[in-house]
């Protein structure tokens, strides 16, 4: 499994927007853990690695 952080920018990218599209067609949440959460799994399925730890500070 590949790290979030080992992935360039491109391919952050592109992970973000294909689960955009999969986002929009799931229930909203407000809960930051329950979006950390489910990002974490759907990346795990495409044999990335994703935690708390890689979220951005911005």
């Amino acid at each position: 499994m590949k790290a979030w952080k080992e992935l360039d920018a491109e391919a952050q990218l592109k992970l973000r927007l294909d689960y955009q599209a999969h986002l929009d067609r799931q229930p909203k949440t407000c809960s930051l853990d329950d979006k950390v959460a489910a990002f974490a799994e759907w990346l795990a399925a495409r044999d990335v690695a994703f935690s708390r730890e890689d979220v951005s500070r911005k």
